[in-house]
């Protein structure tokens, strides 16, 4: 998977849905768009990249809001562009990831067993990559907390990422190697805490059970219907899941997930106790 092949998907489905809309054969849309019927199906497989002009001429004739054609745009324009990340040697499902981060209107996620990306220290992601690629030489987890340090500026920039993260009680008790690290991390959650738009809440071990328990993931929201995407990582593999029936199943299940992890305030108070607690 290359890093636009998820821009380019997203681009592709939305502008089959808004042909099949407004009823039109390919063979239409070529003899209205001077666009090659071939031309518009690899745009729709998402088999080619995507010159912003043609996507205009297609959206002008699908009669697209402003909202969803900004959006389609921005997937046509940045999909051409190299991003920062992209002077790094990281996974290309990793740079799907960033790439729609700096997209993204708003990440909602949920991690059972570890402090999320962006809300991580330096020291708490070097000892978490470490721990999960288990061989990787420091040479190679050096570069990588460097980009997950960087992928924090989504967080800080003009127009922030509205962050909601529900923590399990789990991820602030695990230990990590160095002295400091956790109580360090501990204190990161509440600075960030401090945010106006980052908002974090702790599901407490004595949750009743709950749609998180099959594991954790994140839900891209875009600002407009139909757009978000639901990301699943695993050891060796990470899942889009794009399909809007699909997304608006986890979108009800962090909403269940909201209900039953402690208010903001009884959150950040567990996160002071804990940050106590902790003896490294």
């Amino acid at each position: 998977m290359t890093a636009p092949t998820v821009r380019r998907r997203r681009l592709g489905l939305e502008l089959r849905r808004l042909r099949d809309q407004v009823n039109l054969t390919l063979e239409e849309v070529e003899a209205r768009t001077g666009l090659s019927s071939s031309k518009i199906s690899r745009l729709e497989g998402a088999t080619r990249g995507a010159r912003p002009a043609d996507i205009e001429k297609l959206l002008g004739l699908y009669g697209a809001d402003e909202t969803l054609s900004a959006f389609l745009l921005s997937l046509a324009k940045e999909g051409r562009k190299r991003g920062w990340w992209q002077t790094y040697d990281i996974a290309p499902v990793y740079a799907d990831l960033i790439s729609l981060e700096a997209d993204a209107s708003s990440v909602s996620t949920f991690e059972p067993l570890l402090i999320p990306g962006l809300l991580q220290t330096a020291s708490y992601a070097r000892a978490a990559i470490s721990a999960i690629s288990m061989t990787a030489p420091p040479e190679v987890v050096a570069p990588l907390v460097e980009v997950r340090m960087a992928r924090q500026s989504v967080l800080t920039r003009p127009a922030p990422l509205k962050l909601r993260a529900i923590i399990h009680e789990t991820a602030l008790t695990a230990r990590a190697p160095g002295p400091g690290v956790m109580r360090d991390q501990l204190q990161r959650l509440l600075d960030f805490a401090e945010y106006p738009h980052v908002t974090i809440q702790i599901l407490p071990c004595d949750a009743e059970l709950h749609p998180g328990a099959t594991g954790g993931f994140a839900i891209l929201g875009f600002g407009s219907p139909g757009l978000d995407v639901v990301l699943l990582e695993h050891l060796n593999s990470s899942l889009y899941i794009e399909d809007p029936a699909d997304v608006g199943d986890y979108s009800e299940a962090f909403e269940r997930l909201t209900a039953s992890a402690l208010s903001f305030d009884r959150s950040l108070n567990l996160i002071h106790a804990k940050k106590k607690d902790a003896r490294q």
